[in-house]
């Protein structure tokens, strides 16, 4: 299972926050369940902060290699750096059978 499948089926069924400033919120309430970040996010800087963070609160981390496709598995139209789930919904399983 990859991380956008898992993006998608948590938008779709369960709870998601996008953009860096709502996701470093949501890792330092404790409330994110999973944390994914695209690679190509330019200058590194912006998101480098949230593998830190979730490491420190033991919350699962993945990157993805676009933001582009990051946003379109968020239902967005536009690019997007980073996205926590907050309620997995359907992608419970999923989420938990990450290492």
């Amino acid at each position: 299972m990859d991380f956008y499948t898992i993006i998608e089926k948590a938008r779709k069924t369960g709870k998601i926050e996008k953009g860096t400033n709502e996701v470093t919120k949501t890792i330092e309430r404790g409330t994110a369940k999973l944390v994914v970040v695209a690679s190509d996010v330019d200058p590194k800087e912006i998101t480098q902060h949230l593998k830190i963070l979730c490491n420190e609160k033991g919350i699962k981390y993945g990157e993805v290699d676009s933001k582009k496709k990051l946003g379109i598995s968020s239902g967005i139209l536009v690019a997007c750096s980073s996205v926590a789930v907050l309620e997995a919904g359907d992608a419970e399983k999923d989420i938990a059978a990450l290492k």
